[in-house]
């Protein structure tokens, strides 16, 4: 797949439809989970292949699928902060929520950055641990799954990714996570 995503990179549209067609159910039934609606999460998949494109050149991650995964998070988390915001009534804005769980700009900026170190620290990883963690938490698969995508048993998956997140904890500064 590296050197599928490789010959897009170089401007080959043949290998990114390649790339496309590889990823667009994952990246499809991602959203779906998280939006409900078929149309939306049409929408908000090609949103997220035409930021992919926008952006190859500076793809620098190993695994294009967990790349191209948090890319569409991040489309959905910016569809569902902004569809929240025009779909409330303001008669219902003292009901809505605490003020301590409101999604603003600050929580965003902190949610990216946090992200940004986790992902970093992610590719500090050794390449079974870091597959570990791709697969569990950015591809959303389960035990069984992983197990099944590694060749190992469900026992050996949960130890695998105790030890990773030990790890990832270890590689990653505090403030990254939890800034002043």
């Amino acid at each position: 797949m590296s050197a599928l995503v490789a010959r897009a990179q170089a401007g080959d549209a043949e290998a990114f439809g390649l790339v496309y067609d590889r990823y667009v159910g994952e990246v499809y039934g991602l959203v779906y989970r998280r939006v409900s609606d078929r149309q939306v999460a049409e929408d908000l998949t090609s949103e997220t292949f035409l930021r992919a494109l926008r952006n190859l050149g500076s793809f620098r991650y190993g695994d294009f699928g967990a790349w191209v995964t948090t890319i569409a998070r991040n489309v959905t988390t910016n569809w569902q902060v902004s569809h929240q915001r025009r779909e409330l009534p303001v008669a219902d804005l003292r009901s809505a929520a605490p003020l301590d769980r409101v999604v603003g700009p600050e929580s965003v900026v902190v949610t990216t950055l946090t992200r940004e170190a986790l992902l970093a620290g992610i590719e500090q990883l050794s390449p079974v641990q870091r597959e570990c963690i791709v697969l569990r938490y950015l591809r959303e698969l389960s035990i069984e799954e992983t197990a099944q995508a590694l060749g190992r048993t469900p026992a050996a998956i949960k130890a695998l990714q105790h030890k990773a997140l030990r790890a990832l904890r270890g590689l990653l500064a505090v403030s990254a996570v939890m800034p002043a």
